[in-house]
Protein backbone atom coordinates (compact mmCIF):
# COMPACT_ATOMS: atom_id res chain seq x y z
CA UNK A 1 0.00 0.00 0.00
CA UNK A 2 2.95 2.38 0.93
CA UNK A 3 4.79 1.36 -2.06
CA UNK A 4 1.45 2.22 -4.21
CA UNK A 5 1.13 5.68 -2.38
CA UNK A 6 4.82 6.44 -3.15
CA UNK A 7 4.07 5.70 -6.78
CA UNK A 8 0.85 7.71 -6.64
CA UNK A 9 2.82 11.16 -4.92
CA UNK A 10 5.83 10.93 -7.20
CA UNK A 11 4.39 11.98 -10.67
CA UNK A 12 2.11 14.74 -9.06
CA UNK A 13 4.90 16.14 -6.99
CA UNK A 14 7.08 16.13 -10.48
CA UNK A 15 3.66 17.59 -12.18
CA UNK A 16 3.87 20.14 -9.68
CA UNK A 17 7.25 21.12 -10.12
CA UNK A 18 7.17 21.27 -14.29
CA UNK A 19 3.91 23.33 -13.26
CA UNK A 20 5.69 25.51 -10.99
CA UNK A 21 9.39 25.71 -13.66
CA UNK A 22 6.56 26.61 -16.72
CA UNK A 23 5.57 29.49 -14.76
CA UNK A 24 9.08 30.49 -14.04
CA UNK A 25 9.73 30.69 -17.80
CA UNK A 26 6.35 32.86 -18.16
CA UNK A 27 7.25 35.35 -15.47
CA UNK A 28 11.19 35.58 -16.86
CA UNK A 29 9.74 35.84 -19.84
CA UNK A 30 7.19 38.87 -19.45
CA UNK A 31 10.23 40.41 -17.10
CA UNK A 32 12.39 40.38 -20.25
CA UNK A 33 10.45 42.01 -22.79
CA UNK A 34 9.64 45.56 -20.06
CA UNK A 35 12.96 45.35 -19.17
CA UNK A 36 14.71 44.87 -22.84
CA UNK A 37 12.08 47.41 -23.92
CA UNK A 38 13.51 50.48 -21.01
CA UNK A 39 16.94 49.73 -22.68
CA UNK A 40 16.57 48.86 -26.49
CA UNK A 41 15.59 52.14 -27.18
CA UNK A 42 18.88 53.91 -25.53
CA UNK A 43 20.91 53.03 -28.75
CA UNK A 44 18.41 53.83 -31.19
CA UNK A 45 18.04 57.29 -29.66
CA UNK A 46 20.08 59.60 -32.94
CA UNK A 47 17.93 57.28 -35.13
CA UNK A 48 14.84 57.94 -33.80
CA UNK A 49 15.60 61.87 -33.85
CA UNK A 50 16.89 61.76 -37.45
CA UNK A 51 13.72 60.17 -38.59
CA UNK A 52 10.89 62.18 -36.57
CA UNK A 53 12.71 65.52 -36.01
CA UNK A 54 12.73 65.41 -32.35
CA UNK A 55 14.88 68.45 -30.63
CA UNK A 56 17.67 67.22 -27.99
CA UNK A 57 15.43 68.19 -24.87
CA UNK A 58 12.20 66.76 -27.19
CA UNK A 59 14.54 63.35 -27.46
CA UNK A 60 14.44 62.57 -23.77
CA UNK A 61 10.57 62.27 -23.86
CA UNK A 62 10.85 59.10 -25.62
CA UNK A 63 12.88 57.55 -22.53
CA UNK A 64 10.83 59.83 -19.55
CA UNK A 65 7.53 58.85 -21.32
CA UNK A 66 8.00 55.18 -20.71
CA UNK A 67 9.56 55.90 -17.13
CA UNK A 68 7.03 58.36 -15.31
CA UNK A 69 3.79 55.84 -15.43
CA UNK A 70 6.33 53.32 -14.98
CA UNK A 71 7.92 53.90 -11.79
CA UNK A 72 4.28 55.96 -10.91
CA UNK A 73 1.56 53.54 -11.21
CA UNK A 74 4.14 50.25 -9.62
CA UNK A 75 3.34 50.67 -6.25
CA UNK A 76 -0.61 51.18 -7.29
CA UNK A 77 -0.73 48.33 -9.15
CA UNK A 78 1.02 46.27 -6.88
CA UNK A 79 -1.38 46.54 -4.41
CA UNK A 80 -4.70 45.97 -6.68
CA UNK A 81 -2.62 42.54 -7.51
CA UNK A 82 -2.79 41.87 -4.28
CA UNK A 83 -6.71 42.25 -4.25
CA UNK A 84 -7.92 41.25 -7.58
CA UNK A 85 -5.27 38.85 -8.20
CA UNK A 86 -1.76 38.78 -9.50
CA UNK A 87 -2.74 36.22 -12.69
CA UNK A 88 -5.16 38.69 -13.79
CA UNK A 89 -2.28 41.79 -12.94
CA UNK A 90 0.23 40.36 -14.88
CA UNK A 91 -2.05 39.11 -18.21
CA UNK A 92 -3.80 42.56 -18.51
CA UNK A 93 -0.35 44.24 -17.80
CA UNK A 94 1.34 41.79 -20.82
CA UNK A 95 -1.98 42.93 -23.05
CA UNK A 96 -1.48 46.58 -22.78
CA UNK A 97 2.27 46.16 -23.42
CA UNK A 98 2.31 44.50 -26.32
CA UNK A 99 -0.15 46.48 -27.97
CA UNK A 100 1.59 49.89 -27.02
CA UNK A 101 5.24 48.23 -28.32
CA UNK A 102 2.91 47.62 -31.66
CA UNK A 103 1.92 51.46 -31.61
CA UNK A 104 5.19 52.44 -30.81
CA UNK A 105 6.84 50.37 -34.29
CA UNK A 106 4.05 51.95 -36.28
CA UNK A 107 4.59 55.61 -34.98
CA UNK A 108 5.01 58.20 -37.88
CA UNK A 109 5.12 61.38 -35.98
CA UNK A 110 6.53 62.42 -32.42
CA UNK A 111 3.30 62.42 -30.48
CA UNK A 112 2.19 58.94 -31.57
CA UNK A 113 5.24 57.60 -30.31
CA UNK A 114 5.62 59.58 -26.75
CA UNK A 115 1.64 58.53 -26.18
CA UNK A 116 2.63 55.10 -27.03
CA UNK A 117 5.64 54.82 -24.90
CA UNK A 118 3.73 56.40 -22.02
CA UNK A 119 0.98 53.02 -22.59
CA UNK A 120 4.56 50.93 -22.35
CA UNK A 121 4.67 52.78 -19.00
CA UNK A 122 1.45 51.57 -17.94
CA UNK A 123 1.59 47.88 -19.45
CA UNK A 124 5.16 47.65 -18.20
CA UNK A 125 4.46 48.71 -14.80
CA UNK A 126 1.27 45.97 -14.38
CA UNK A 127 3.66 43.28 -15.34
CA UNK A 128 6.38 43.80 -12.92
CA UNK A 129 5.02 45.12 -10.24
CA UNK A 130 3.41 41.65 -9.20
CA UNK A 131 6.31 39.10 -10.63
CA UNK A 132 8.06 38.96 -7.26
CA UNK A 133 5.14 38.28 -5.26
CA UNK A 134 4.40 35.44 -7.77
CA UNK A 135 7.69 33.76 -7.49
CA UNK A 136 7.90 34.42 -3.46
CA UNK A 137 4.19 32.28 -3.85
CA UNK A 138 5.36 30.02 -6.20
CA UNK A 139 8.36 28.92 -4.43
CA UNK A 140 7.99 29.49 -0.45
CA UNK A 141 10.80 26.84 0.61
CA UNK A 142 13.92 28.82 1.03
CA UNK A 143 16.42 26.86 -1.58
CA UNK A 144 14.31 26.81 -4.30
CA UNK A 145 13.17 30.30 -3.71
CA UNK A 146 17.04 31.54 -3.97
CA UNK A 147 17.09 29.32 -7.26
CA UNK A 148 14.48 30.81 -8.70
CA UNK A 149 15.22 34.58 -7.80
CA UNK A 150 18.38 33.66 -9.08
CA UNK A 151 17.23 32.69 -12.16
CA UNK A 152 14.76 35.60 -12.16
CA UNK A 153 17.56 38.49 -11.62
CA UNK A 154 19.66 36.96 -14.40
CA UNK A 155 17.03 37.64 -16.95
CA UNK A 156 16.14 41.04 -15.26
CA UNK A 157 20.23 41.72 -15.37
CA UNK A 158 20.98 40.50 -18.21
CA UNK A 159 18.04 41.31 -20.17
CA UNK A 160 18.92 45.18 -18.79
CA UNK A 161 22.43 44.86 -21.02
CA UNK A 162 21.54 42.86 -23.89
CA UNK A 163 19.34 45.37 -24.53
CA UNK A 164 21.55 47.49 -25.78
CA UNK A 165 23.11 44.81 -27.95
CA UNK A 166 19.90 44.28 -29.61
CA UNK A 167 19.15 48.15 -29.79
CA UNK A 168 22.29 48.28 -31.94
CA UNK A 169 21.68 45.63 -34.27
CA UNK A 170 18.25 45.67 -35.24
CA UNK A 171 18.65 49.69 -36.00
CA UNK A 172 21.44 48.88 -38.24
CA UNK A 173 20.19 45.79 -39.71
CA UNK A 174 16.82 47.22 -40.28
CA UNK A 175 15.62 50.67 -38.27
CA UNK A 176 14.60 51.76 -35.13
CA UNK A 177 11.03 50.52 -35.54
CA UNK A 178 11.69 47.07 -34.74
CA UNK A 179 13.01 47.51 -32.00
CA UNK A 180 9.36 47.99 -30.76
CA UNK A 181 7.90 45.74 -33.13
CA UNK A 182 10.03 42.86 -32.07
CA UNK A 183 7.88 42.61 -29.08
CA UNK A 184 4.74 41.52 -30.81
CA UNK A 185 5.29 37.63 -31.31
CA UNK A 186 7.12 37.78 -27.70
CA UNK A 187 3.93 39.44 -26.10
CA UNK A 188 1.62 36.99 -27.49
CA UNK A 189 3.55 33.69 -27.06
CA UNK A 190 3.66 35.02 -23.14
CA UNK A 191 0.21 36.03 -22.85
CA UNK A 192 -0.90 32.92 -24.31
CA UNK A 193 1.72 30.92 -22.13
CA UNK A 194 0.84 33.16 -18.71
CA UNK A 195 -3.22 32.47 -19.61
CA UNK A 196 -2.59 28.62 -19.41
CA UNK A 197 0.16 27.88 -17.17
CA UNK A 198 -0.24 30.41 -14.37
CA UNK A 199 -2.10 29.32 -11.23
CA UNK A 200 -5.08 31.53 -10.50
CA UNK A 201 -5.35 33.68 -7.43
CA UNK A 202 -8.75 35.14 -6.48
CA UNK A 203 -6.90 38.32 -4.11
CA UNK A 204 -7.75 39.57 -1.04
CA UNK A 205 -11.14 41.34 -3.11
CA UNK A 206 -11.25 44.87 -4.13
CA UNK A 207 -13.55 46.03 -1.58
CA UNK A 208 -11.28 44.84 1.29
CA UNK A 209 -8.26 47.69 0.31
CA UNK A 210 -9.13 49.98 -2.27
CA UNK A 211 -8.34 53.48 -0.94
CA UNK A 212 -8.67 55.51 -4.01
CA UNK A 213 -7.87 58.71 -2.45
CA UNK A 214 -4.93 57.29 -0.88
CA UNK A 215 -4.16 55.48 -4.79
CA UNK A 216 -4.20 59.20 -6.02
CA UNK A 217 -2.06 60.14 -3.83
CA UNK A 218 0.61 58.25 -4.23
CA UNK A 219 0.61 57.93 -7.75
CA UNK A 220 0.85 61.57 -8.03
CA UNK A 221 3.59 61.37 -5.54
CA UNK A 222 5.64 58.82 -7.35
CA UNK A 223 4.91 60.36 -11.16
CA UNK A 224 6.18 63.73 -10.41
CA UNK A 225 9.03 62.62 -8.74
CA UNK A 226 10.20 60.94 -11.48
CA UNK A 227 9.58 63.55 -14.04
CA UNK A 228 11.33 65.86 -11.29
CA UNK A 229 14.54 63.78 -11.66
CA UNK A 230 14.19 62.68 -15.39
CA UNK A 231 13.79 66.48 -16.56
CA UNK A 232 16.44 68.38 -13.52
CA UNK A 233 19.02 68.94 -16.37
CA UNK A 234 16.34 70.90 -18.39
CA UNK A 235 14.63 72.95 -15.58
CA UNK A 236 16.38 76.28 -13.67
CA UNK A 237 16.98 75.62 -9.81
CA UNK A 238 13.92 77.17 -8.46
CA UNK A 239 10.88 75.27 -10.66
CA UNK A 240 12.75 72.13 -9.86
CA UNK A 241 12.41 72.95 -6.04
CA UNK A 242 9.15 73.93 -5.96
CA UNK A 243 8.06 70.41 -7.61
CA UNK A 244 10.20 68.67 -5.69
CA UNK A 245 8.73 70.19 -2.83
CA UNK A 246 5.40 69.51 -4.17
CA UNK A 247 6.11 65.60 -4.26
CA UNK A 248 7.08 66.05 -1.14
CA UNK A 249 3.97 67.33 0.13
CA UNK A 250 1.62 64.54 -1.41
CA UNK A 251 4.07 62.17 0.30
CA UNK A 252 3.38 63.22 3.16
CA UNK A 253 -0.51 63.66 2.35
CA UNK A 254 -0.51 59.90 1.30
CA UNK A 255 1.55 59.01 4.86
CA UNK A 256 -1.23 60.30 6.56
CA UNK A 257 -4.09 59.26 4.66
CA UNK A 258 -2.18 55.78 5.36
CA UNK A 259 -2.13 56.63 9.26
CA UNK A 260 -6.21 57.06 9.02
CA UNK A 261 -7.27 54.87 6.88
CA UNK A 262 -9.65 51.87 7.92
CA UNK A 263 -8.60 49.80 4.87
CA UNK A 264 -5.54 51.72 3.68
CA UNK A 265 -3.77 51.03 -0.10
CA UNK A 266 -0.27 50.87 1.61
CA UNK A 267 0.20 49.65 5.44
CA UNK A 268 2.46 51.51 6.96
CA UNK A 269 4.04 48.10 9.05
CA UNK A 270 5.74 47.50 5.85
CA UNK A 271 8.34 50.17 6.34
CA UNK A 272 8.75 48.94 9.86
CA UNK A 273 11.03 46.21 8.23
CA UNK A 274 14.41 47.10 8.75
CA UNK A 275 15.27 44.15 6.33
CA UNK A 276 12.92 45.26 3.40
CA UNK A 277 13.55 49.66 4.51
CA UNK A 278 17.58 48.77 3.99
CA UNK A 279 17.11 46.77 0.86
CA UNK A 280 14.85 49.33 -1.00
CA UNK A 281 17.61 51.88 0.27
CA UNK A 282 20.49 50.21 -0.97
CA UNK A 283 18.58 49.51 -4.49
CA UNK A 284 18.42 52.94 -4.99
CA UNK A 285 21.99 53.54 -4.59
CA UNK A 286 23.02 50.57 -6.76
CA UNK A 287 20.57 51.12 -9.73
CA UNK A 288 21.65 54.55 -9.66
CA UNK A 289 25.39 53.53 -10.12
CA UNK A 290 24.41 50.78 -12.86
CA UNK A 291 22.10 52.26 -14.51
CA UNK A 292 24.24 55.41 -15.34
CA UNK A 293 27.02 53.14 -15.76
CA UNK A 294 25.42 51.53 -18.69
CA UNK A 295 24.20 54.99 -20.00
CA UNK A 296 27.16 56.63 -19.81
CA UNK A 297 29.03 53.97 -20.84
CA UNK A 298 27.61 53.70 -24.18
CA UNK A 299 28.24 57.16 -24.72
CA UNK A 300 31.66 57.24 -23.89
CA UNK A 301 32.05 54.31 -26.48
CA UNK A 302 30.29 55.85 -29.57
CA UNK A 303 31.58 59.34 -28.07
CA UNK A 304 34.58 59.05 -27.47
CA UNK A 305 36.36 55.79 -29.02
CA UNK A 306 34.60 56.53 -32.03
CA UNK A 307 32.07 53.08 -31.76
CA UNK A 308 29.20 52.83 -34.13
CA UNK A 309 26.09 51.67 -32.94
CA UNK A 310 26.23 47.93 -33.73
CA UNK A 311 29.58 48.10 -32.09
CA UNK A 312 28.97 49.69 -29.06
CA UNK A 313 25.82 47.00 -28.04
CA UNK A 314 28.44 44.18 -28.79
CA UNK A 315 31.18 46.00 -26.48
CA UNK A 316 28.31 44.95 -23.62
CA UNK A 317 27.72 41.40 -24.41
CA UNK A 318 30.08 40.13 -21.95
CA UNK A 319 28.25 41.80 -19.48
CA UNK A 320 25.07 39.83 -19.72
CA UNK A 321 27.15 36.59 -20.57
CA UNK A 322 29.23 36.82 -17.30
CA UNK A 323 25.66 37.86 -15.54
CA UNK A 324 23.72 35.36 -16.71
CA UNK A 325 26.31 32.09 -16.30
CA UNK A 326 27.57 33.36 -13.07
CA UNK A 327 23.36 33.66 -10.90
CA UNK A 328 22.12 30.70 -12.65
CA UNK A 329 25.85 29.01 -11.60
CA UNK A 330 26.69 30.15 -8.54
CA UNK A 331 24.19 32.80 -7.19
CA UNK A 332 21.57 30.47 -4.81
CA UNK A 333 24.53 28.17 -3.95
CA UNK A 334 26.55 30.91 -2.82
CA UNK A 335 23.74 32.61 -1.07
CA UNK A 336 22.89 29.68 0.91
CA UNK A 337 26.55 28.63 2.16
CA UNK A 338 27.63 32.24 3.18
CA UNK A 339 24.72 33.96 3.35
CA UNK A 340 22.21 36.61 1.46
CA UNK A 341 24.06 39.39 3.57
CA UNK A 342 27.83 38.44 2.69
CA UNK A 343 27.31 37.86 -0.86
CA UNK A 344 25.63 41.53 -1.22
CA UNK A 345 28.79 43.20 0.55
CA UNK A 346 30.92 41.38 -1.62
CA UNK A 347 28.61 42.09 -4.56
CA UNK A 348 28.91 45.69 -3.98
CA UNK A 349 32.30 45.52 -3.63
CA UNK A 350 32.95 44.34 -6.82
CA UNK A 351 30.75 47.12 -8.36
CA UNK A 352 32.64 49.87 -6.24
CA UNK A 353 36.01 48.45 -7.71
CA UNK A 354 34.73 48.49 -11.12
CA UNK A 355 33.67 52.11 -11.05
CA UNK A 356 36.55 53.20 -9.75
CA UNK A 357 38.50 51.72 -12.49
CA UNK A 358 36.18 52.92 -15.03
CA UNK A 359 36.79 56.58 -13.85
CA UNK A 360 40.10 56.42 -15.38
CA UNK A 361 38.71 55.88 -19.15
CA UNK A 362 41.02 58.03 -21.18
CA UNK A 363 40.55 59.94 -24.21
CA UNK A 364 42.76 57.61 -26.12
CA UNK A 365 41.06 54.53 -24.37
CA UNK A 366 40.79 51.19 -25.59
CA UNK A 367 38.19 48.48 -24.70
CA UNK A 368 40.47 45.47 -23.69
CA UNK A 369 42.33 47.55 -21.17
CA UNK A 370 40.07 50.28 -20.27
CA UNK A 371 36.54 49.50 -20.51
CA UNK A 372 36.43 44.99 -20.60
CA UNK A 373 37.68 44.68 -17.00
CA UNK A 374 35.92 47.22 -15.35
CA UNK A 375 32.97 45.80 -17.74
CA UNK A 376 33.67 42.13 -16.37
CA UNK A 377 34.18 43.59 -12.55
CA UNK A 378 30.39 45.37 -12.36
CA UNK A 379 28.85 42.47 -13.99
CA UNK A 380 30.34 39.70 -11.85
CA UNK A 381 29.52 42.52 -8.56
CA UNK A 382 25.80 43.22 -9.97
CA UNK A 383 25.04 39.04 -10.37
CA UNK A 384 26.01 38.57 -6.69
CA UNK A 385 24.09 41.57 -5.30
CA UNK A 386 21.25 41.58 -6.92
CA UNK A 387 19.83 38.00 -6.10
CA UNK A 388 20.89 38.53 -2.67
CA UNK A 389 19.07 41.74 -2.22
CA UNK A 390 16.01 40.74 -3.51
CA UNK A 391 15.59 37.88 -1.58
CA UNK A 392 16.53 39.99 1.68
CA UNK A 393 13.66 42.71 0.41
CA UNK A 394 10.90 40.24 0.05
CA UNK A 395 12.05 38.26 3.31
CA UNK A 396 10.84 41.09 5.09
CA UNK A 397 6.88 41.31 3.74
CA UNK A 398 4.13 39.04 4.73
CA UNK A 399 2.63 36.77 2.52
CA UNK A 400 -0.45 39.25 1.92
CA UNK A 401 1.83 41.94 1.25
CA UNK A 402 4.09 40.14 -1.01
CA UNK A 403 2.15 42.31 -4.34
CA UNK A 404 2.92 45.44 -2.79
CA UNK A 405 6.55 44.80 -1.55
CA UNK A 406 7.36 43.59 -5.06
CA UNK A 407 5.51 46.80 -6.52
CA UNK A 408 7.84 48.63 -3.99
CA UNK A 409 11.06 46.92 -5.02
CA UNK A 410 10.60 47.43 -8.57
CA UNK A 411 9.78 51.47 -7.60
CA UNK A 412 13.00 51.61 -5.87
CA UNK A 413 14.67 50.21 -8.86
CA UNK A 414 12.81 52.63 -11.64
CA UNK A 415 13.45 55.79 -9.17
CA UNK A 416 17.75 54.83 -8.32
CA UNK A 417 17.83 54.33 -12.40
CA UNK A 418 15.79 57.87 -13.32
CA UNK A 419 18.09 59.51 -10.52
CA UNK A 420 21.08 57.63 -11.80
CA UNK A 421 20.50 58.80 -15.37
CA UNK A 422 19.75 62.42 -14.48
CA UNK A 423 22.40 63.12 -11.96
CA UNK A 424 25.27 61.67 -13.76
CA UNK A 425 24.38 62.67 -17.39
CA UNK A 426 24.28 65.91 -16.00
CA UNK A 427 27.10 65.95 -14.47
CA UNK A 428 29.00 64.89 -17.21
CA UNK A 429 27.65 67.39 -19.51
CA UNK A 430 28.04 70.16 -17.11
CA UNK A 431 32.00 69.44 -17.05
CA UNK A 432 31.95 69.25 -20.73
CA UNK A 433 30.42 72.16 -21.50
CA UNK A 434 32.58 74.24 -19.21
CA UNK A 435 35.95 72.62 -20.22
CA UNK A 436 35.00 73.47 -24.34
CA UNK A 437 34.38 76.95 -22.69
CA UNK A 438 37.77 76.94 -21.87
CA UNK A 439 38.81 75.89 -25.10
CA UNK A 440 39.51 72.41 -24.65
CA UNK A 441 39.13 69.51 -27.73
CA UNK A 442 35.87 68.61 -28.16
CA UNK A 443 36.78 64.73 -27.18
CA UNK A 444 38.57 65.29 -24.81
CA UNK A 445 36.36 67.29 -22.90
CA UNK A 446 33.39 64.39 -23.32
CA UNK A 447 35.61 62.00 -21.99
CA UNK A 448 36.50 64.24 -18.72
CA UNK A 449 33.30 64.53 -18.43
CA UNK A 450 32.78 61.28 -18.28
CA UNK A 451 35.24 60.75 -15.92
CA UNK A 452 33.59 62.99 -13.35
CA UNK A 453 30.36 60.92 -13.75
CA UNK A 454 31.86 57.72 -13.29
CA UNK A 455 34.35 58.95 -10.01
CA UNK A 456 30.55 59.98 -8.60
CA UNK A 457 29.05 56.85 -9.76
CA UNK A 458 31.93 55.19 -7.19
CA UNK A 459 31.09 57.49 -4.44
CA UNK A 460 27.55 56.38 -4.74
CA UNK A 461 28.08 52.39 -4.80
CA UNK A 462 30.18 53.33 -1.47
CA UNK A 463 26.92 54.85 -0.05
CA UNK A 464 25.25 51.56 -1.12
CA UNK A 465 28.00 49.56 0.46
CA UNK A 466 27.68 51.63 3.71
CA UNK A 467 23.90 51.60 4.36
CA UNK A 468 24.43 47.64 3.75
CA UNK A 469 26.95 46.96 5.69
CA UNK A 470 25.17 49.09 8.70
CA UNK A 471 21.45 49.06 8.36
CA UNK A 472 21.39 44.87 6.93
CA UNK A 473 23.77 43.76 9.27
CA UNK A 474 23.50 40.94 11.35
CA UNK A 475 21.05 39.46 8.36
CA UNK A 476 23.15 36.53 7.22
CA UNK A 477 21.09 33.88 5.97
Amino acid sequence: MALVESRTRTPRRTQRTHSRRASLVVLCAGTLMTILDGNIVTVAMPAIQSDLGFSASGLAWVVNAYLIPFGGLLLLVGRLGDLIGRKRMFTAGLAVFTAASVLCGVATGQSVLVAARALQGVGGAMTSAVVLGMLVALFPEPREQARAIAVFSAVGAAGGALGTFLGGALTEALNWHWIFLINLPIGVVAWLAAIRVLEPDRGARLGRGADYPGAALVTGALMLTVYVIVGAGDRGLAPTLLLAALAVTLFVAFTLRQARAARPLLRLRLFGSRVLSGANAVQILMIATMYGFQFIGALYLQRVLGYGELLTGTAFLPAPIAIGVLMLGLSARTVGRFGAYRVLLAGLLLIVAGMALLSRAPVDGSYVTDVLPPLLLLATGFAAAMPALTGLAMSGAREEDAGLASGLFNTTQVVGGSLGLAVLSVLAASRTEGLLADGAGSVAATAEGYQLAFRVATGIALAALAVAAVVLRGRKD
